[in-house]
């Protein structure tokens, strides 16, 4: 009889018990209950709540966060840069979801003295942005929702890397802006993209995760193609026309995608990287002609 009084007192304490993740910084966020009121700082960190099943979950986001639809409505709390304390006391948020490479330090300090649990999200790899989903359920209390996004993002992923495994390499220079000209390193999650079509980034070296380039490095590297998140015409990878000599320019080889797809690693990354394999599948044709 004891033993059913006790079980029932340590039922309610069960069914309330922490919940703890390790987010991509490497800490522990522990809540004493799942989520209610969250805040995004950063677009990718809206679409991953989102696909976690966490959308009416979030009162305040940055701005551009601007998919799916529905996170347009959501009350904006400045920028992944700067944002307004005040407004984020006032919305009394219970779980803040930060972006350290698109936030400053000294804005992250003063999140962190508001004593509310944050959850750093920096997927470096594809297979993280399954992981940050999954996570986020476990945190909002939205697993099967979440844990099932998850899984449809992983199966994705490796359908995508067994149909293009063994593919011939495509050296590419992957243009982020043009003025000054960036390009991003081997760690970046774009070049684990790229990885996945067979792509090679011909600036996978570079110490630094955003490298200003010069238009001589690029051109002595002379890559096979390049891309380009840019729409306008100059500015964008058609500005190597002038360049016919360029392996990437002679070949037809110079490619623009939708940055949304691909600049932000939130779930659809993974219709990013479906873009990415098929202009360097493209390439490839292209050496037969």
């Amino acid at each position: 009889m004891k033993k059913l009084i006790l079980a029932g007192l340590l039922a309610p304490l069960a069914a309330q018990a922490a919940i703890t993740v390790r987010d991509d910084d490497g800490q522990l966020v522990t809540l004493a209950k799942p989520a209610q009121r969250v805040i995004s700082m950063a677009p990718h960190v809206t679409e991953l709540l989102f696909a976690a099943g966490g959308g009416e979950r979030i009162v305040g986001a940055v701005d551009f966060s601007d998919y799916p639809e529905a996170a347009k409505a959501i009350p904006r709390v400045g920028s992944n840069r700067e944002v307004d304390l005040e407004r984020i006391i006032a919305l009394k948020p219970d779980l803040i979801v930060v972006w350290r490479h698109g936030s400053s330090e000294r804005q992250i300090d003063l999140l962190r003295k508001l004593n509310v649990p944050l959850y750093h999200s920096e997927p470096r790899k594809l297979d993280a942005i399954a992981d940050n989903v999954a996570n986020m359920g476990k945190l909002l209390g939205t697993e099967k929702t979440a844990d099932a996004a998850a899984q449809d993002l992983r199966r994705q992923l490796a359908s995508l890397r067994a149909r293009y495994a063994g593919r011939p390499p495509v050296r590419t220079f992957y243009q982020v802006w043009d003025k000054p000209l960036y390009t991003l390193n081997g760690a970046h999650i774009v070049s684990d993209a790229l990885k996945v079509c067979g792509g090679e980034n011909i600036f996978a070296s570079q110490k630094v995760t955003a490298p200003v380039v010069s238009i001589e490095a690029v051109l002595q590297a002379d890559p096979e193609a390049v891309f380009s998140t840019a729409e306008k015409e100059q500015g964008g990878a058609g500005m190597w026309r002038q360049y016919p000599n360029m392996k990437a320019t002679r070949q037809g080889n110079l490619f623009t995608i939708d940055g949304h797809l691909v600049n932000r690693a939130g779930p659809r990354m993974v219709q990013g990287t479906v873009s990415l394999c098929e202009a360097l599948e493209t390439a490839r044709q292209h050496r037969k002609q």
